[in-house]
């Protein structure tokens, strides 16, 4: 019997389908069934159901979402189930990326550019190491999970051990820490980099926010302590240590030396088969981009756009599968595919529209072939690695229901609540009752009398203009309102939910992000806009799964306006009104009242944020909320919707945050005096640095 290591605490026990549902997916599980669903609707605690199975099954756990702010919310959720076990955020670390592309028609090669977020690259090394070494572990990821991620065997085998007492020159150790490609730098150390300071060497992980200091004497590791990076407080003495890589893809020199070698023949290949096929502009491109890549490789061991030669740095086969993060699972783990309906599709999209662009690289002389196999896994390929799978969806689709060896339905919530009420009334404003004024302002009228309690409303429209121009609208008719859609950013997606939640605003005003898994207790009214519209946004899915965000809070109520009855509104409303019978049925037999869910607001960021403020909050004994505040960048009167959170700058006490930063850089001054009496310039040097930092960062010229 293999050691209970997930230990799921909570306050509550199973209840309504939960126990049904538990059991016969445990069941399932044992009997060795590959695939099976869990059909529950809305609210019924879907996420309460895995966390159990997650618990009884005692297995390392992959749950894959659609999108990174319901991933976000997983992580949430899962870490509050599972305190003691390693729960990670395993998402795109990329805040912009456009993908090198070339547009035939126009003549057009567009380069690769893309912004990484340096939190979200730390805890990706944080889930892969946690992988490695821990058995209790639970990975919330994106579906950037099926991309090309490095092989495990090399990125664990490259690990540095360090221990007191061990024969290591400082030098030789700097020169291990770049070989693991940290970086060095003589100001303040970022994830992934190191300094020198006298007869210490500085080094943070790549996965970590604090500092590990090495001592040395004699060519002897003295002493390892954990320090806080601001205050300099030791945390922990420590006789030995791990260091893994900054980087997942790892390539030796005897590895390098044959990719180049693979790389040029390839190249030879290539350029044949242009001149063969007379063209000579496209062999011409090809040679120049290769041979300067290899240059490059040669010199400095990288070059811009070297995963497109992942192949031969791997070592891999043509057409052979990309390593990736389930590579990293050893071979028994289970699989929750949450909203399946809508992440399955996304898992068998990605290598499609990935080949389509880089054919197109390869056929016009940008890529040699083998770039090909830099790639996302095929949905086969991805299905052969997930070993146990338990889809998760209020409306799953017919790929679920046909491959799955059983289906379980789980509809009653534990807090006796039913599907919300739903109400149809017309788009336009009716010539038969004159007192009906239009979908917008009838809108606005029900949902005053929802804020009036204390709760919250979203309105749902079919396209990003009429998003930002309905919450600029509701603006200036003096309402909290604020909208959320594609092209605000990860983090920002999360704060204006968590704000929505706090009642920091009352109505969200979004198009499809509002749909699947968002947990929103204080949601009371839904205004689901141009409701009749056919298309994929007005689908009897989309539809039913809008309305389930309704269905938290016990006076949860959905306005559909339309003109005309289509067969989504008839069989989506047809839907819901066979579930609210159900559940209205067992809460009468079982004599229960329904209750609104009760849920903790927390807010992932703050376990994405640096922790500078919280170091100096406890240096100085100050109220370290204050350092958690941030300006708002708010341009959305011109229409543009642009918000960007501004952190760790002034906060809006500004006299106050004055004398606060003013202790922190005296501290730093007294620091820097002690190391020029110490004669321990390097010190002195690095704290001079911080201190016009700390003054350029706390006293912008300019926050709008």
């Amino acid at each position: 019997m293999q050691n209970k290591v997930f230990k799921l605490k909570s306050e509550f026990k199973p209840d309504g389908d939960q126990p049904k549902a538990i059991s016969e997916l445990l069941k399932g599980l044992k009997n060795g069934m590959k695939k099976q669903t869990l059909l529950g609707a809305t609210g019924t605690g879907k996420t309460f159901t895995v966390a159990n199975i997650i618990a009884e099954w005692n297995r390392p756990t992959l749950i894959i979402a659609h999108n990174k702010t319901l991933a976000a919310q997983l992580a949430q959720e899962f870490r509050e189930f599972f305190p003691d076990a390693a729960v990670h955020y395993f998402v795109s670390y990329y805040d912009y990326y456009q993908p090198e592309a070339y547009m035939p028609a126009s003549d057009t090669y567009i380069e690769k550019d893309a912004q990484i977020n340096k939190e979200i690259d730390r805890l990706r090394h944080a889930t892969t190491q946690s992988l490695l070494t821990r058995p209790d572990v639970i990975i919330v990821a994106s579906v950037s999970c099926i991309y090309g991620l490095g092989s495990p065997d090399d990125y664990e085998k490259v690990n540095l051990k360090l221990e007191v007492g061990m024969k290591i020159e400082r030098i030789e150790l700097m020169k291990k820490l770049v070989i693991i490609h940290f970086e060095r730098t003589n100001a303040d150390i970022i994830p992934g980099g190191f300094r020198s300071i006298g007869q210490k060497v500085e080094i943070m992980p790549i996965s970590e926010t604090f500092i590990f200091q090495v001592e040395f004497e004699g060519g002897v590791i003295s002493r390892i302590a954990k320090v806080d990076p601001v205050s300099s407080h030791i945390i922990k003495e420590e006789n030995n240590i791990f260091l893994f890589p900054a980087k997942h893809f790892i390539t030796n020199k005897d590895q390098l030396k044959k990719a180049a070698k693979n790389i040029k023949s390839e190249l030879d290949i290539q350029l044949k088969k242009f001149e063969k096929e007379g063209k000579l502009l496209e062999a011409e491109r090809i040679k120049r981009r290769t041979s300067y890549d290899l240059a490059m490789i040669k010199e400095v061991g990288y070059c811009n756009g070297i995963e497109n030669y992942s192949r031969q740095m791997s070592g891999k086969k043509e057409g052979e599968a990309p390593e990736t993060l389930l590579s990293y699972f050893k071979d028994d783990f289970l699989t929750i595919i949450d909203e399946s309906h809508v992440t399955l599709p996304q898992i068998g999209g990605m290598y499609a529209g990935d080949a389509s662009r880089k054919n197109t690289l390869v056929e016009f002389g940008f890529r040699l072939p083998s770039a090909k196999d830099n790639r996302p896994l095929k949905i086969a390929e991805f299905e052969e690695r997930t070993g146990q799978v338990i889809y998760v969806s209020a409306t799953p689709s017919e790929k679920e229901k046909s491959t799955s060896e059983q289906i379980v339905e789980q509809i009653i919530r534990p807090t006796g609540l039913i599907d919300p009420q739903i109400i149809v009334k017309p788009v336009s404003a009716s010539t038969n009752d004159k007192n009906y004024p239009g979908q917008i302002q009838d809108f606005i009228i029900e949902a005053e009398k929802t804020i009036k309690k204390g709760f919250r409303v979203i309105a749902t429209t079919l396209t990003k203009k009429m998003a930002e121009d309905l919450s600029i609208y509701l603006k200036e008719k003096g309402m909290k309102a604020e909208y959320l859609h594609s092209e605000i950013k990860t983090i920002e997606r999360i704060q204006i939910l968590t704000a929505f939640r706090k009642g920091d605003m009352d109505i969200l005003v979004g198009v499809n992000l509002l749909r699947e898994g968002l947990d929103l207790p204080e949601l009371a009214l839904i205004g689901i806009l141009d409701a009749d519209k056919a298309g994929f946004l007005r689908s009897e899915t989309s539809l039913i799964q809008t309305i389930g965000r309704a269905a938290r809070n016990v006076e949860g109520r959905v306005i559909l306006y339309a003109d005309i009855m289509n067969d989504a509104l008839t069989n989506s409303i047809a839907e819901t009104t066979r579930r609210r019978n159900i559940q209205i049925a067992y809460n009468k037999k079982n004599g229960i009242t329904p209750k609104t869910i009760i849920k903790k607001i927390k807010d992932i960021t703050e376990e994405l944020e640096n922790k500078h403020e919280k170091a100096v909050g406890a240096e100085l004994d100050l109220d370290v909320e204050l350092f958690k505040k941030a300006f708002i960048k708010d341009k959305s009167n011109k229409g543009k919707g642009e918000r960007e959170s501004i952190k760790n700058l002034l906060l809006s006490d500004q006299d106050r945050n004055k004398i606060i930063y003013q202790k922190i850089v005296n501290l730093k001054e007294k620091e820097m005096n002690k190391a020029v009496k110490e004669l321990d310039f390097e010190t002195a040097a690095i704290l001079r640095d911080e201190i016009v930092a700390l003054n350029n960062k706390l006293f912008p010229k300019d926050l709008n």
